[in-house]
């Protein structure tokens, strides 16, 4: 299975998960939506802890496609998550097709904060123009187990989603649907 990483929290208890269900588990990160890029460098380095301790591997995106995502998600505010989880998962079953993966999934499952169907309608889309299948999992009762394997690591923790607008979000006090 190649699952896609957004960060290491939520990577955590997730590779755990799949892993008990039988599957050999490698991590893919490609998360050109986190700004700034120092964000982005942090919660990479945090990442790569995580893969080297819980012994994954871990499979990194060459380059940050600053540029492909603004391009989708420009005047599409109101919808940007649908077009940056499209890029994202899109990208994720790429790789897997190429490296010969017969499944993906993402972390972004575990997250109380993250549109599950929209997730789960865009990876049955994808698996279905790719041929690879999409796992879902409804993981979010599992969050608070995540961050309690984390925690003792001492790892990177963000305090919003990742994109510009969550952080705008987050620290502007702005109430938006995500």
């Amino acid at each position: 299975m190649l699952l896609h990483v957004c960060c290491a929290h939520c990577a955590a208890y997730t590779v755990n998960h799949w892993r008990e269900q039988g599957y050999e588990v490698s991590a893919f990160w490609y998360n050109p939506n986190i700004h700034p890029y120092t964000e982005h460098q942090q919660r990479l380095n945090a990442m790569k802890t995580l893969s080297e301790r819980l012994k994954f591997p871990l499979i990194i995106s060459a380059g940050y496609d600053l540029i492909d995502y603004f391009r989708r998600v420009v005047g599409h505010e109101a919808d940007r998550c649908r077009y940056c989880f499209q890029l994202r998962l899109g990208q994720t079953a790429d790789i897997a097709r190429e490296q010969g993966f017969h499944t993906f999934t993402t972390t972004l499952l575990i997250s109380p904060q993250q549109k599950h169907e929209l997730i789960h309608e865009i990876g049955n889309s994808i698996a279905e123009e790719t041929g690879i299948e999409f796992l879902y999992a409804d993981l979010r009762k599992r969050y608070s187990e995540s961050r309690h394997i984390t925690k003792p690591l001492d790892l990177y923790r963000q305090q919003y989603c990742g994109c510009v607008y969550s952080e705008w979000e987050r620290y502007g006090n702005i109430k938006q649907d995500k």
